[in-house]
């Protein structure tokens, strides 16, 4: 056991007792005002002391100012060793820091933000395999060149193995390319695994609105069907009152806006009406003179009777 180890911790009577030292140092480093009460001391080995200090300062709640003195051995005078701003049992930290590729969440992204893909991601497979060397034919290749040399031909200006650039036609890129299937890399098994489940956990079967729904998307005329294998379990809902519009959702989702949840009935014709009230029938006021029974022009006798 060394000798350091044995030392006392009992911090030294000159170091403890020099607060106004360590107050100035603490005072001169930091703003003006920003330095609070004593908030004790530690020490940190013989004749080193640290005094801590409030920190006033906005948005440092909890922290201390740390300063340290010490003393040389049979000196009488304490001395300036450093001064620090160290966080206290209560201070208010930043969390720990976790690198962009873990903090990132969908929907994090906008406009002109770009994801860099990890070359080893285990959601992408490589679209094609094989290395991009020129065909055996090909005026450039090594068969070539070997077959040119044993028949003493000469097919071009210098040797074929030396020619500035390999022709595109023939190479596994140009019949990628000629194929469709110029993606370098393209989704693997564990990719679809990845993007099928997330894609159920929102639209799916096992959803809320799925569950009180009254037929599922597959029987819906709005579905659009995708290619490839998820084509087989997903779909693009086509239907602007729907809350899955324009997104990929289940077979097995469903919602209210099914092409065949409901007919919609035809308006009832009104019953005929009893009282033709859209015919306007004429009352004259004064009955005409020919309405009686008594022809116009009738001797007095027959007036007198009182017929009309």
């Amino acid at each position: 056991m060394s000798a350091a180890t044995t030392r006392s911790r009992t911090p030294d009577r000159l170091c403890a007792e020099a607060v106004d030292l360590a107050r100035s140092a603490a005072e001169e480093a930091a703003a003006p005002g920003v330095v609070g009460e004593h908030a004790g001391l530690v020490s940190e080995g013989d004749r080193v002391v640290t005094h801590f200090f409030e920190c006033k300062e906005l948005g440092y709640r909890g922290w201390r100012w740390a300063v340290t003195v010490a003393r040389a051995s049979r000196a009488k005078f304490v001395t300036l060793d450093e001064v620090v701003l160290l966080p206290g049992p209560d201070a208010l930290l930043a969390p720990e820091w976790v690198p962009w590729s873990e903090r990132l969440r969908p929907g994090d992204m906008g406009p002109g933000d770009l994801l860099p893909t990890d070359a080893e991601d285990l959601r992408l497979e490589p679209g094609y395999s094989g290395e991009d060397e020129p065909a055996p034919n090909a005026p450039v290749s090594e068969e070539m060149a070997e077959l040119v040399e044993a028949e003493d031909a000469e097919v071009t200006a210098g040797a074929p193995a030396n020619l500035p650039m390999a022709p595109s036609r023939g190479s596994i890129t140009s019949v990628a390319e000629e194929l469709g299937m110029r993606r370098a890399r393209v989704l693997s098994r564990y990719g679809l695994h990845v993007a099928a489940d997330r894609w159920e956990e929102s639209y799916g079967a096992k959803t809320p609105m799925a569950q009180a729904a009254p037929a599922s998307c597959v029987t819906c005329g709005f579905l659009t069907p995708i290619g490839g294998s998820l084509g087989q379990a997903f779909g693009v809902c086509a239907n602007e009152f729907s809350p899955a519009d324009g997104r990929v959702v289940s077979l097995t989702y469903g919602c209210g806006g099914h092409s065949e949840a409901a007919v919609m009935p035809k308006p009832p014709r009104p019953a005929p009406p009893v009282i033709d009230e859209t015919r306007v029938d004429p009352f004259p006021l004064r009955p005409s003179p020919d309405s009686g029974s008594v022809p116009v022009g009738a001797d007095g006798d027959t007036a007198e009777l009182g017929h009309s």
